[in-house]
């Protein structure tokens, strides 16, 4: 009775394998999200430094214009 249910022919992945693999994507993706978070602060930084350093310069060039700062 039990080898009208067992068929050899059948292919595809058990569910353990596939239990395994969810896994192993869950691991990957708890390390890479933290990464990608810091990469996005580090560049928000990035573009308020530069904010900055164009405002200075834009000061720099009404003072050269005007002799005074607004």
């Amino acid at each position: 009775m039990l080898s009208k249910f067992k068929m050899k022919s059948e292919k595809g992945f058990t569910l353990i394998e596939l239990l395994i693999v969810v896994a192993i994507i869950g691991i990957l993706a708890a390390i890479a999200i933290p990464q990608f978070s810091a990469y996005r602060q580090r560049g928000y930084n990035a573009a308020a430094t530069s904010d900055l350093k164009n405002f200075r310069t834009s000061l720099e060039a009404y003072y050269a214009d005007n002799q005074y700062y607004p």
